[in-house]
């Protein structure tokens, strides 16, 4: 994945959830990082809007950490021919 997706997935969970940037990275987890489900459904309203893309309910219920987060995004981004 580009250093671009990255950069942005995880500043808009720091902006989402207010915790520092420096703090998470692409193996974060969502435990780890101190997330719930409630917080996972307002980081994927903000990266739909960030992104511009719809994300598939069913897409998300195995996300369980910012990497799998970012991959997911990719490929969202990839197939809506949108740039990343």
């Amino acid at each position: 994945m580009s250093n671009d997706l990255t950069d942005r997935v995880i500043s808009v969970i720091a902006k989402t959830q207010r915790i520092p940037k420096e703090k998470i990275t692409p193996e974060s987890t969502f435990e780890e990082l101190g997330l719930d489900s409630l917080d996972s459904v307002n980081i994927l309203f903000a990266l739909e809007e960030e992104f511009q893309i719809s994300i598939p309910d069913e897409d998300t219920r195995e996300i369980r950490s910012v990497g799998q987060m970012i991959e997911g995004i990719g490929k969202l981004v990839a197939a809506s021919g949108g740039a990343s």
